[in-house]
Order: C-alpha cells, then structure tokens, then sequence
C-alpha cells in the first residue's frame, strides 16, 4: 500500500525552499568539526572530497592529517614518488583515487601555475574529479553557487520533498540538480552544501531509522508526515557481486619474501601485491604452481583463509607459506624493511600481517 503511495504521490518541491534557511541555522549549531574545515584552501578540500568518496569520515581524517603533514601543496604532491603515495594512501582503497590526485597535480602544476581552478566547468576537466567533486570545490572554495548532488543531499532532499522516484536514475538526479540549485543559499553555497552533507551523515541517515526529532525540516518533510521515512529514497537493485576464487603465496627465499606488481590497468593496477592465481588450490596444487615459477619448494604449509570485497567482485582466498629455492624475473625480492615501506592493497591485509611474521 505504501509502495503504491509512494508513486503515485506528488513530490513537494517548494519543502527543498523551506529546508534552506532552517538548514543554515541548524548548520550553524551543529556541524562537524572536521580537519579540512578548521584551515579550508582548494587544496585541502580537494584532497578531502577524494578521500571522501566512498569511505566513512571516521576513517578518512587520519589519513588526511597524515597526507596534509606530508605533502601541504599541489607542489608536492606532483613530485612524490608513486610508491609513497600510495604508502600515504594505503588502508584507504580505491586507488584510482590517488593516481588521479596526482596526474591532476601534475596537469595543475604545467598547467594552472600550482593552483586549483574556480569554476566547476574548469575542475572538471581535470581526472578524477566529476560532477559532484567539481560543485564541492567551487562552492566550499570559491564561493560558486552548485549543489554537490551526491547520495546525501539525495536522500534528504527526496524526503523532504517525498519524491518517490528511483534517485539512482540519471534524469532524476539530474532533476535534483536542477531544483537544489534553484534553492541553494547564494551567499553561503559552501555552507549549504556541507550543511546538507552533515545532515544525511547524523540525522537523516541511510541505514536504520532516521533521527527525525534532530532534523530542521520535520515541520515540513513530505517522508515524515507521510510516515515514508523508511522507504524513501527510492533506489533500485545493485548489481550482484561475482565470487572469485584466489590463491596467495607467501614465498621465502632466505631473509626475503616475494612481491611483484600488479599490471598498468585494472583492478588494483600498479599496486604491491603477494603472488597470487585464480582458485583455491590444494597443496598439491600449489606445489605445481611454485614449480611453474621456477621455484622449488623445500616446504609449503597453510596460510588461512582471507575475504575481500570489492564494489563488483568478492576474493575468497586461501593461502600458502612456502620456503623456496629458485628464482623468478617477475618477482621482487624484498627485506623486511623494505616490506614495510610498500603499499599494499586492503585485499591483502591479512596475509601482510602474516607475511611480517616471517621473518
């Protein structure tokens, strides 16, 4: 019955209107303090609006504080050395991200003489930053009335407004766009933006039930008066995930353990990782593949079983220790010292652990 409500219901536009001003005061008295709010520059929201994507607040900040000691300017982080970067960003995931940070550099450096552009139109251009990066920048830093649509502001403005459609859909969101736009506060988008921001993150919230008696539009939200707080937003089916199977290895050789790079492109591209093959092998297995390697194992036990999941795949792992003679030109032979300064994916979080006790 409600499902059927939902459709058919008229989405109350002018509540997004209403929602501003009461936005702003709540704002005012309740926002986060965050580190990239306490000195804000181009710079430093940018970096944070990257590190933000797709991972929690709570985990982003010590990273951020970590890479803002490290490399304060678009300078530096056009000059470091791709395996430290990816050292600063390792635990974080989604690599791609710190790639683009600096092939973005390096393009802002050559090209903009070290300084972010001040228009969305420009930030766009620029890899790794879309739509919702570019309104986040200009507004935060240059004072550019855009919202920046992102799941958040989606999930408040389609329950204020009681909108019941699916807010995963291209012209919906781009229907968004264009109504929360028309609303935001012209002399204070930045604020807007991470006012709508803090809201979805503390008292709208996405999982469990919203926090309605905290929220400055209960007066006027269509989901609350209609009781839909638990059905709307509107979002359709995800993609099921794909199993796959892998094996890892852990292969001693003396004082050193392998290590190779994964290729230019892909999953993970460019990044540390164990040996590793599709499926779970068996000793006997195993053994085969060491030997396919040019490697002779003198002893080969288990190294437990490990889960990651990416957006799309989930690995199932199963692991291996091997003592080996040989060699292999595809492998990297490294010292623990060395082990400790590589960055390696979260998938393999478990066997790195394991991989420093070895020696």
């Amino acid at each position: 019955m409600r499902r059927a409500l939902i459709i058919d219901m008229k989405e109350n536009w002018e509540n997004l209107q209403k929602l501003t001003p009461a936005l702003l005061l709540w704002y005012d008295a309740h926002k986060r303090a965050l580190p990239w709010r306490e000195t804000v520059t181009p710079y430093r929201t940018w970096v944070s609006e990257i590190m933000l994507q797709q991972t929690r607040v709570s985990a982003v900040i010590p990273y951020f504080t970590r890479f803002m000691d490290e490399l304060p300017t678009v300078g530096t982080l056009a000059e470091v050395p791709e395996e430290r970067l990816f050292k600063l960003w390792e635990g974080l995931g989604y690599y791609s991200r710190a790639r683009n940070l600096q092939k973005a550099a390096k393009i802002l450096v050559c090209e903009y003489g070290g300084a972010l552009p001040d228009t969305a139109a420009e930030l766009v251009k620029l890899p790794g930053i879309g739509h919702y990066t570019a309104a986040a920048i200009a507004s935060i830093s240059f004072a550019q009335p855009l919202a920046a649509v992102d799941g958040n502001l989606l999930r408040v403005a389609a329950r204020v407004s009681g909108c019941g459609e699916d807010i995963m859909d291209a012209k919906v969101r781009r229907l968004f766009q264009e109504k929360l736009d028309a609303v935001i506060d012209r002399a204070r988008p930045g604020a807007y933006n991470q006012a709508m921001m803090d809201l979805g993150a503390t008292v709208c919230l996405p999982n469990g039930a919203p926090l309605c008696a905290q929220c400055p539009a209960r007066s006027f939200c269509e989901a609350y008066r209609q009781g839909l707080t638990e059905l709307l937003p509107v979002r359709g089916a995800k993609k099921q995930r794909r199993a796959e199977e892998r094996t890892v290895f852990l292969i001693k050789r003396g004082d050193t353990l392998a290590v190779r790079q994964r290729p230019d492109t892909g999953l993970l591209a460019r990044l540390t990782e164990f040996p590793n093959v599709g499926g779970n092998l068996d000793a006997s297995g195993a053994e085969i593949t060491l030997a396919q390697w040019g490697l002779t194992a003198k002893r080969i036990v288990p190294a437990g079983t490990a889960k990651h999941v990416f957006t799309h795949i989930e690995w199932q792992m199963k692991g291996y220790f091997a003592e080996v003679e040989g060699d292999n030109g595809a492998f990297r032979w490294v010292t623990r010292a060395e082990l400790d300064a590589l960055a390696f994916p979260t998938a393999f979080k478990a066997y790195t652990e394991k991989a420093k006790k070895l020696f």
